[in-house]
Parts: structure tokens; C-alpha cells; sequence
């Protein structure tokens, strides 16, 4: 079955589908989740607000975006950002923006709204006796959030939100589409160049099982520390 495979096209590639690919991966990987996280968490604030219209809002933006096809968002992104740059600046034209801040702007939307329900779970599980005890102390609202919710919900969620981040790690592969030289981007490039479309696949599908089996068993180890604290 592997007779006629050339492996040796892999070698030859090693330096520009990692050191180039996959530090692209990784880097869009570590903004996006960073991004995310924080405009999820004030999704999450939003949500869980005495004010009903903040709560509506939040709760229409997360079942908007959870519910697309995160490929069309990133398309959307994609074509629609340079003209929403164009009617903020009131220029003549649409702003350049380039395939990867769109794309970056596109996952750290999109994980946003997946991350914020992550938080808002675990701000919920943090018993309420805390937050009235430290408003009791003199802490305001956003001292309470800052010092005594976040950090504990944070602690709690903390695998959950490392699962989410690899299933990011995955998603990071759809920016082909938009011919961002991602790992996947690189492999189809050296693919149809060498014409071993099959040596490449197979390869990057190998890479991507490994790195997301290794982080999920580090994540599972990290739960097991956490329950056992608890």
C-alpha cells in the first residue's frame, strides 16, 4: 500500500511546515484563545448583569455566533471587515486589512462566545455566600468580580477552557480557505507543488492527532490535580 509513497517530500519539508506552518498555527492559536477569553468573560459579565438589555444582548451575540458554520464566519469576516473599516473611518475605499487580522478578529469573535458560557458556568458555581461576604468587607462590584469570583471561576473552568483551546488548535486549520500559510496551508502548498497530495495529508493529520492527544492527556492530568485539590 505504501510502495510508491515518497516520505522523503516530508524531510525535505520539515523546516518550512514547522518553523513557518506551525509557528503560524501556534501563534494564532495563543492570540485568538487570549482574546476570547477576555471578551468572554465580559460576554459572561454582560449575561449574568441586573441589567436585562446588557443580558439580551450578550444572550443574542452568543446564539447568533454559535450558531454559524465558523467557516462562513470566516469568510464574512473576511470580505466584511475592510468595508466595517471603511464606514468607521469614513474612508473612500475599504481598509486593507489583511487574511490574518481578519482571521484573528474572526476566532477571537467566535471563541468569545464559547468561552463566555465556560465562565458564566463557573461564575454560577461559585457559592453566593463569597460575593456577599465581600460586599459585606466594603469590596464594590467590580472589586468582587476582580478579586474573590473571577480568580476561583477561572480556577474551576480552567480545563474546560484548555479544552475548548485545543479544539481551537483544530479549528486554526480552516484559515486555508482564506490561503493563510497555517501547518495546513503549508502541507497543501508543498502537496501541489510536489504533487504527493496524500504524503502531506496523511502527514498533517498525524501532527495534529499527536498535538491535540498530548494536550488533551496534559488537560485530563490538570483536571485530575484539580478534583483532588478539591
Amino acid at each position: 500500500m505504501f510502495a510508491n509513497f515518497d516520505f522523503d517530500v516530508i524531510r525535505r519539508s520539515l523546516g518550512y511546515l514547522f518553523f513557518d506552518g506551525m509557528t503560524f498555527t501556534l501563534m494564532l492559536t495563543s492570540l485568538s484563545a487570549f482574546g476570547g477569553l477576555v471578551f468572554g468573560t465580559l460576554i459572561a459579565l454582560m449575561r449574568l448583569s441586573s441589567l436585562r438589555l446588557l443580558g439580551r444582548i450578550a444572550g443574542l451575540y452568543v446564539d447568533l455566533i454559535r450558531s454559524l458554520p465558523l467557516v462562513l464566519v470566516i469568510f464574512w469576516f473576511y470580505f466584511l471587515v475592510p468595508y466595517i473599516g471603511q464606514w468607521v473611518t469614513g474612508s473612500s475605499r475599504p481598509i486593507h486589512v489583511g487574511a490574518f487580522t481578519s482571521s484573528l478578529v474572526t476566532f477571537i469573535m467566535f471563541e468569545a462566545a464559547y468561552f463566555s458560557e465556560i465562565m458564566r458556568a463557573g461564575i454560577q458555581s461559585i457559592s453566593k455566600g463569597q460575593p456577599a461576604a465581600a460586599q459585606a468587607l466594603g469590596l464594590t462590584y467590580s472589586q468582587t468580580m476582580r478579586y474573590v469570583v473571577l480568580p476561583q471561576a477561572f480556577h474551576n473552568m480552567l480545563p474546560v477552557l484548555l479544552t475548548q483551546t485545543i479544539v481551537l488548535f483544530q479549528d486554526t486549520s480552516l484559515v486555508y480557505v482564506v490561503s493563510i500559510p497555517d501547518f495546513l496551508g503549508a502541507a497543501s502548498k508543498v502537496a501541489q507543488r510536489d504533487g504527493r497530495l496524500v504524503e502531506m495529508y496523511l502527514f498533517a493529520a498525524m501532527v495534529y492527532f499527536v498535538i491535540s492527544c498530548i494536550a488533551s492527556f496534559g488537560v485530563r492530568r490538570l483536571q485530575t490535580r484539580i478534583a483532588f485539590v478539591h
